[in-house]
């Protein structure tokens, strides 16, 4: 069950004195992980030619690392309780740093999807504990101030990641990317080992292996269905199976958490309408931030024809606009004055609005491309930090490590999700205006394939034409999440509210 807010005043202890050093150093643990999530998006071309992969394939080494990471960061969050949120960070660092020395000397698609899941385990051990550090090291007066500058690291590593890769890729080839996460770990470990205090909840739970299990493999066939569908048609027994199988699953895991004494997700914070209305809205802006990161740095290379770094640095708006707002604590002001319902609302309004500049005024220059990004990144920075605030108040301050783990696997999940449904969407709608290239594993390919230039032409319109349908897909998405999480938050706060009047006239009587 959730705790009131008296009981969270109780639990929640005094403020560390070294919290602000302590929060730069889990947020370079946390920038080092979320990197990642993006970051493979500049270098698609070079995989497409030097590792012979096809749009799936590309899709896989991308969700495969976040898929991962969702499914084990419950487990993970729980095991921080029990065991230790720092030795959690240092374990997570370590198998971070090997996994990314893998990837970057993988020789083939398979192995680079193997390695990319490799680092999803570490990954996962990180993003639990970052942010329950914050939790714990923090009291009620600084904690959303704090959550938003974690927020604004969370959102610069999902934006930032093109630019970055796209610098490396200028100089190097594409396995440095992930060779140069490995002399931040280094740092990282050795800064947490110094600053971060240990802290855990000796009472938690054990791991719900089982739940970890299933909630990985329900995730994983869901999105595999999503991903195959355009391929090999949405009513094909591949697809049909693997959607049914990631339902089922998905259905098991939930009777499993309300069977077992020791879920690995309480089923009791769905009853809160406060944690639901912040669960919608975290799914939908990951959702959007995500796949829109992964059309964009498609159509700046393949449609407009930038390079690696050209794009990387057009994406770079989209961060620089997060940072900026957030460190100038804009967010962490309007919570208290707007409220946050109405926080919410407003980003995820600003998002979609972003989202559908790009797709309707990105065609016709990078000047409607630059409003989109601008505005999204203005949402962004209202709509994240105000989420996470909401979902972790909702869950008791002891079980810091199960909450972390709830808003980290939204957030992987709806960036993975968004990657696979809206490049589902291009897929389809390509597919569509193109039928003659549908046998082609991507763009590049189905571009060598064309016979003339009046062909090429087609090609690229009708992906340039997916890419808009894609993009207006996600905006609608993020708009109605926006509407139904603020509608929720509010209706929770009324009844808060309501129960307070009502005990307040019990004692008066």
């Amino acid at each position: 069950m959730t705790a009131t807010a008296a009981e969270q005043n109780r639990l929640t202890p005094p403020s560390h004195p070294q919290r602000w050093l302590i929060l730069g150093v889990i947020c370079l643990a946390q920038l080092t992980v979320l990197l990642d999530n993006t970051v493979l998006n500049v270098a698609i071309p070079s995989l497409t030619q030097e590792l012979d992969a096809s749009t799936a394939d590309v899709q896989w080494m991308i969700n495969a690392y976040s898929l991962v990471q969702s499914g084990l960061l419950l487990t993970a969050g729980s095991s921080a309780d029990r065991y230790g949120r720092k030795k959690m960070l240092v374990a997570g660092l370590a198998l971070f740093g090997i996994g990314s020395l893998v990837a970057g000397l993988a020789q083939s698609s398979t192995q680079l999807i193997a390695a990319r899941a490799g680092m999803g385990i570490g990954g996962a051990l990180l993003m639990t504990t970052t942010l329950a550090v914050v939790v714990q090291i923090f009291d009620d007066s600084e904690r959303v101030k704090a959550i938003g500058i974690w927020s604004t690291v969370s959102s610069l590593g999902f934006a930032v990641g093109p630019l970055i890769g796209g610098v490396m890729l200028d100089h190097f080839w594409w396995g440095a990317i992930f060779l140069i996460n490995i002399p931040v770990a280094v740092i990282g470990l050795a800064a947490v080992v110094r600053l971060v205090p240990e802290s855990k909840n000796p009472s938690g739970e054990r791991p719900d292996l089982l739940g970890a299990l299933l909630s990985t493999i329900g995730m994983a066939s869901v999105v595999y269905a999503i991903i195959s569908g355009p391929e090999h048609g949405w009513t094909s027994g591949r697809v049909l199976l693997t959607a049914f199988i990631g339902v089922a699953v998905l259905t098991g895991f939930v009777l499993w958490e309300l069977h077992i004494p020791y879920p690995m997700l309480d089923m009791h914070f769905f009853r809160n309408q406060k944690f639901i209305g912040a669960v919608a809205g975290a799914i939908l802006v990951a959702f959007g931030m995500g796949g829109s990161l992964f059309l964009l740095t498609q159509q700046l290379q393949f449609v407009v024809g930038y390079g690696p770094l050209e794009a990387g640095l057009r994406t770079a708006p989209l961060a620089l606009s997060v940072v900026a707002l957030n460190l100038t604590g804009l967010g962490a002001r309007l919570v208290p004055k707007l409220g946050t319902p109405v926080t919410i609302a407003a980003g995820m309004s600003l998002l979609a609005a972003g989202l559908a500049a790009i797709a309707l005024l990105g065609g016709d220059g990078y000047g409607g491309m630059l409003l989109g990004l601008v505005v999204m990144g203005a949402g962004i920075a209202l709509a994240m930090p105000a989420m996470a605030n909401a979902i972790m108040s909702a869950i008791p301050p002891e079980k810091a490590g199960v909450g972390a783990g709830v808003n980290g696997t939204l957030a992987e999940f709806g960036n993975g999700l968004g990657v696979a449904v809206l490049g589902a969407v291009l897929n389809s709608r390509f597919a569509a205006l193109v039928p003659a290239a549908v046998g082609a594993a991507s763009l590049p390919a189905a571009l060598a394939s064309a016979t003339d230039d009046g062909e090429r032409e087609r090609i690229t319109d009708a992906f340039a034409s997916g890419l808009e349908t894609s993009q207006l897909v996600g905006a609608v998405a993020v708009l109605a999440g926006g509407l139904l999480a603020a509608t929720l938050l509010s209706r929770a706060e009324r009844a808060e509210s309501a129960r307070a009047t009502s005990a307040e006239a019990e004692v008066a009587a």
